[in-house]
């Protein structure tokens, strides 16, 4: 892992680490100027905000670090950016750090950036109006994603936390301080385990729901093996953005259950503790890489 001084240039850091990259990279896996020039612009980037943020150069990222820089990138940048800053690391881990084989690929992330310009959170009584206006297994998803921060998808890979370790992450003390409840885990963007806290009362719901057996259904056209028969991908949000049309004659969409967890407990957690230290909390809480990307859903 790399360590940087202070006193050093970050940009002229990550502009030397990204033309080092780019220099092993051109005439023989990269021919196109163009494609050289972009992808340079790009890694520059990835290497200003790795060196910074976990401490670590550009070509000694891993892939589990990769696929969470490219969703929190996500939530600033639109499709085009993300895909070439994705196809730029791919294409650096493939043939320089070789953390990839040639046939490996990142996952593809969708960009969150458009839809979060503005704010999508829901009052607590809009929420029970939507609700109210579901059926009970999508309304048992809505719930959980609202008391959890959940993505429509990470609804079908919910487990008991002792059926599946998550993935090692940095985790303050704090975190789910002042609620209560069951760590589940889920299953983020770019494969990420995460743990999650769901309330004794959904949890006990979402284990009367539980499956005899696991089942595969299909979402986005990804493959997910569900323990639970409840709500969870696309269907899910379609019966969300539904059901708040019918009762509200509006839609932000089921994400707005993630942006409402942030500004819940943003406000839970600032009553005991600073700003920047909620922040840092809350981000850990749903899976964010830097606390600054958390702050997109506090609009």
């Amino acid at each position: 892992m790399g360590k940087f001084a202070k006193n050093v240039d970050p940009q002229a850091v990550a502009e030397k680490q990204a033309a080092n990259v780019i220099k092993q990279l051109q005439g023989s896996v990269l021919k196109s100027i163009g494609t050289v020039r972009n992808y340079e612009e790009r890694l520059t980037i990835v290497a200003k905000i790795v060196n910074q943020e976990i401490n670590t150069s550009l070509r000694n990222i891993t892939v589990e670090q990769a696929h969470q820089y490219l969703t929190d990138r996500g939530a600033e940048v639109g499709q085009k950016t993300l895909d070439m800053e994705r196809q730029a690391i791919q294409c650096m881990m493939q043939h320089i750090s070789k953390k990839l084989s040639p046939n490996q690929t990142l996952t593809v992330i969708k960009s969150e950036h458009q839809q979060n310009l503005n704010s999508r959170s829901y009052t607590q009584d809009q929420i029970k109006a939507v609700v109210d206006a579901q059926t009970e297994k999508n309304a048992l998803s809505t719930e959980i994603a609202h008391a959890s921060g959940l993505r429509a998808h990470e609804l079908l890979t919910l487990r008991e936390r002792s059926d599946r370790e998550p993935d090692p992450r940095p985790a303050l003390d704090e975190k789910f301080q002042g609620r209560d409840g069951k760590i589940y885990t889920v299953e983020g963007k770019g494969g990420l385990v995460r743990e999650v806290l769901i309330p004794h009362h959904l949890a006990e719901r979402l284990e009367n729901n539980r499956l005899d057996s696991t089942k595969e259904v299909k979402d986005r056209g990804i493959s997910y093996t569900i323990q639970y028969d409840i709500g969870g991908g696309q269907r899910w949000s379609a019966s969300f953005s539904s059901a708040s049309n019918r009762s509200l004659s509006w839609s932000a969409g089921g994400h707005g259950m993630r942006h409402t967890y942030a500004q819940e407990r943003m406000s839970e957690l600032q009553k005991t503790m600073t700003y920047m230290k909620a922040l840092e909390v809350v981000s850990q809480e749903m899976g964010h890489f830097r606390p600054e990307i958390t702050q997109v859903y506090l609009r």
